[in-house]
């Protein structure tokens, strides 16, 4: 005869369970692994190039091995370019040894000098180095397109480095360049306002354009996706599934599907044909924010607050890569056929330039000192702008090297959206709209539409933005569940609109 099992509460079931679990997995936490001296270097190694890589390439300064010149550092010179040389300092902020300071073992130890040891280095400069330095600094804003960050040790270094002169410092036998100015902006009309179309029931958060240019699709926080009629603004399709906010959507070019994804973890592939809903891509532990279709191939990524982002072939369904690296929401991805095929912008402040076929990060942009909430490519150029509340920053592809800033717009930006005339456009959290000249970073307007009437003010907010295919309209979604549609001025002229614009000095920001 079987044995009665013994019957225990749910209570203490539990408890036994919560504790062999915690034997399991916590019975360890507290000793530490033991440090592998090896495999740390090649660590920081791998880390230094993926996340400081663009800020070492600054001119590198070689120090000569003779002693006694370090002894008397008056005559202390550098070392021929070709021999070897004992200490390298690369960075931002090259500091040559000044007078009394010798660089022996332990000072090259100081990676990160403190701000006393900077200040008192600072001090015993010979008062030529200012000027030479700001002589240095010095770059047409013509260079700083050419060079865009690009490596400057590829420059020869008698070019960087010219002769010394007496008191340790450079003398430059280049010419004295003149201060860099902004080139002339670029004419564009202004844009206007000139429909508003309501039917949703929450905030707007997302928008696209069919590739044929007839209507338009939005989706929202009332969880429901409408179709819109671009040429009257009327209401063609409502189409309902998802169960919270629908944050992303894009309309294939490749086929008649319409893609989706929410805050319910959801992402959707809809038959057009049908209006039904006939895939699901599951994998995302949390909201999906974003999601982009690759132009050439059968691909969807997608981008959450679970910190990846995830590529799924369109047809099986099946998640290809988890792009996994970032350490908090990712909440824009963009797609391109050239590589980097990825781009991804999240709340970490970092962008990351990934690689499809190996689902691995190529390079990671640490400039940006708040979240990323916006990229966009540009349609005719090998670039690309990003949006945080400090900067738009302008960058090249294929490694991500810095052009330049777009200071103003001091907001979150939710949305950028550039066209083939060379108009980007910034939309923010607090209902404002500027307008930029690609090419200088000239603001040349700047649009706060009023909300609609029934709102309040705190529902002045930009979702997202987008261009027609003609480009000829411009399509926001708004906090106060209307969208509206904007275009370009048809009577301003260069006379009635003159570009404001004053040939200013430029003060160049590396960062």
């Amino acid at each position: 005869m079987a044995e009665d099992v013994q019957k225990h509460s749910v209570h203490t079931l539990v408890f036994r369970s919560l504790k062999r679990t915690h034997d399991m997995f916590v019975s360890d936490h507290a000793k530490p692994v033991a440090l592998d001296e090896t495999s740390h270097k090649v660590k920081m190694a791998a880390k230094l190039r993926a996340e400081y890589s663009s800020i070492l390439h600054m001119p590198v300064l070689k120090e000569g091995r003779d002693k006694d010149h370090m002894l008397d550092p008056y005559s202390m010179g550098y070392s021929d370019p070709g021999s070897n040389p004992e200490y390298l300092i690369t960075g931002t902020h090259p500091y040559p040894s000044g007078p009394g300071i010798a660089l022996s073992a332990d000072t090259q130890m100081l990676k990160m000098p403190s701000e006393g040891g900077a200040h008192s280095l600072a001090l015993t400069l010979p008062p030529s180095q200012a000027r030479q330095d700001a002589s240095r600094t010095a770059a047409s804003v013509g260079e700083i397109h050419r060079h865009a960050g690009g490596p400057e040790r590829s420059m020869p270094p008698q070019h960087s480095m010219s002769l010394l002169e007496a008191g340790g410092t450079k003398s430059t036998t280049m010419v004295p360049r003149k201060a860099p100015t902004m080139p002339k902006p670029q004419w564009h009309p202004p844009w206007k306002l000139y429909r508003v179309i309501s039917g949703h029931l929450g905030w707007v958060r997302s928008i696209a354009v069919e590739p044929g240019n007839q209507w338009f699709v939005t989706g929202s926080a009332d969880r429901t996706i409408k179709i819109w009629d671009l040429a009257s603004g009327k209401l063609k399709l409502s189409l309902t599934g998802h169960i919270s906010t629908v944050r992303g959507v894009a309309v294939s070019t490749r086929s008649p599907y319409l893609f989706s994804c929410g805050e319910d973890k959801q992402v959707k592939c809809w038959d057009l044909e049908y209006n039904k809903v006939i895939r699901h891509y599951h994998g995302h532990l949390s909201a999906v924010y974003d999601l982009d279709l690759h132009p050439t191939i059968d691909v969807l990524v997608t981008c959450s607050r679970d910190s990846t982002a995830r590529v799924w072939d369109i047809r099986t369904k099946a998640n290809v890569h988890t792009l996994t690296g970032h350490t908090n929401t990712v909440a824009t991805v963009k797609c391109q056929s050239a590589e980097p095929q990825i781009i991804t912008g999240s709340h970490d402040t970092t962008i990351r330039l990934w690689d499809l076929i190996a689902g691995k990060t190529r390079a990671t942009l640490t400039n940006h000192k708040k979240s990323v909430r916006a990229v966009v490519l540009h349609p005719r150029q090998y670039t690309f702008a990003s949006g945080s509340p400090d900067n738009l920053k302008q960058w090249k592809f294929p490694d991500g090297n810095f052009i330049q800033n777009l200071s103003g717009h001091n907001a979150i930006i939710n949305t950028l959206a550039v066209n083939s005339d060379g108009v980007l456009v910034s939309g923010a959290d607090n209902g404002t709209i500027h307008m930029w000249d690609w090419r200088t970073g000239y603001n040349f307007q700047r649009i706060h539409a009023a909300v609609q009437p029934g709102s309040l003010d705190s529902e002045s907010g930009i979702f997202a933005c987008t261009f027609d295919n003609s480009e000829s309209r411009f399509i926001t979604a708004e906090a106060d569940k209307t969208i509206k549609v904007y275009k370009e001025d048809d009577t301003a002229t260069e006379e009635s609109h003159p570009v404001n614009w004053k040939p200013e000095i430029i003060k160049r920001k590396r960062f």
